[in-house]
């Protein structure tokens, strides 16, 4: 009785010919199996002359499933989803690890397509079982917050594994913060700050940016603000908004650098106009106080607002303020009353306290002593000192606080 043995494939780099190659060398991955030593990054990729040397590859190899991969990644990277989109589709259909990545994460954030996340991650998932380091990682975040899987905290931190021991950089960040903040995996600093420093060690933003907070916050480690600053301002050059906000405040501060109010309201600027709500904020700050540009309410009501709609409930508590004192605006104080609403609502202590004031006062609606209280109460359950002399004040020395 003889043995049946399946046939031994070839691997993709020897099967191809030399049109194929080429294309290789322009837009394959460095995570593809028989690819490590030519694959690039996407942001290496130079558009151009990848799709001419892929359009080549296909002429040469219609049937190639690896060249449309390849070719819808280097129009993928052109920003031509229309054109990426078939190719990507026809690579994955045959396979193809870069196309299934590609596709799923179009899928689930919608970028040229309509949203599915549910095939998003079954993509994803066909791509990261393959072991492509980038599918796993995006597969990891699918599940981090529940993107066409159900949220498990534990799946992602297998996932960020698989490609972080690949040494993708992303995915390392990404295990990295699953340590510090124990999901997934127990909470661990020094293994948080040894995943960012392979991350940062590669250049990576997100690395350099979390490892400078472990050193700022001494999160299991000695503050250390000299590197801090070095690592944000290595983030914020690579045009990193979380870098340049970061870098900013040490600026404004002094920390870890000379004070410089100018360079940090010209780094909070970079930050905001990515649109980072927090970046907005402490920009806003240094316009309503006049530190490092020219004092201009206006600007910093607008800034306030915007950081507000943004969901940073500290801006919202400071425009309450500038409408309930008229500064840069007309007294509001049923503007006031909104955005400080919204900030208590989200149980921001300063926000509650001001609430507090507002009802106490009367200011834009009747006065509610019982009403007053109960918001101070809430802000000083939180240990916010002003609420709890408010309180003491209101209740004759009896305060109850947690």
């Amino acid at each position: 009785m003889s043995l049946l043995v399946s046939p031994v494939l070839m691997p993709l780099a020897a099967q191809a010919g030399p049109a194929a190659d080429a294309c290789a060398a322009e837009a394959a991955s460095q995570y593809e199996i028989g690819y490590e030593d030519i694959g690039r990054d996407s942001w290496a990729i130079e558009p151009t002359r990848a799709i001419a040397a892929c359009t080549r590859a296909l002429k040469s190899e219609p049937g190639s499933i690896e060249v449309k991969g390849w070719l819808g990644r280097a129009h993928f990277s052109a920003g031509d989803t229309a054109s990426a989109l078939p190719l990507l589709e026809e690579a994955a259909a045959g396979g193809h690890v870069v196309a299934l990545a590609i596709l799923g994460d179009m899928l689930i954030t919608g970028d040229g397509v309509d949203v599915d996340m549910e095939r998003g991650a079954e993509l994803l998932m066909e791509g990261a079982e393959a072991g492509y380091a980038l599918a796993q990682n995006s597969l990891g975040l699918s599940y981090d917050f529940g993107e066409g899987v159900e949220q498990d905290y534990d799946e992602a931190a297998r996932w960020y594994r698989a490609a972080a021991e690949q040494g993708m950089a992303k995915a390392q960040s990404n295990l990295g913060l699953m340590y510090q903040e124990g999901l997934g995996a127990p909470q661990d600093y020094t293994a948080a700050a040894a995943w960012f420093e392979k991350a940062a060690a590669q250049g990576d933003a997100s690395g350099q940016v979390n490892l400078g907070k472990v050193l700022q916050d001494g999160l299991g480690h000695p503050v250390d603000m000299d590197r801090a600053a070095d690592l944000y301002a290595a983030a914020a050059e690579q045009g990193d908004m979380y870098g340049q906000n970061n870098l900013g405040f040490l600026l404004e501060n002094g920390l870890g650098v000379d004070a410089d109010l100018v360079e940090a309201a010209a780094y909070y600027e970079k930050a905001a106009g990515q649109g980072m709500a927090l970046a907005k904020h402490n920009l806003a700050l240094l316009y309503e106080d006049g530190r490092g540009v020219k004092q201009d309410y206006k600007r910093g009501l607008e800034l306030y607002r915007e950081a507000a709609e943004g969901g940073e409930m500290r801006a919202a508590v400071n425009l309450g303020l500038l409408y309930l004192d008229g500064n840069g605006t007309d007294v509001d104080y049923e503007e006031a009353l909104k955005w400080t609403k919204l900030a208590a609502d989200a149980g921001q202590p300063i926000g509650l306290n001001n609430m507090g004031h507002i009802y106490e006062n009367g200011f834009g609606v009747d006065v509610d002593l019982a009403l007053a209280r109960q918001y101070y109460q809430l802000a000083s359950n939180q240990g916010y000192e002003l609420a709890v002399d408010n309180l003491t004040r209101l209740t004759g020395g009896k305060t109850k606080t947690k």
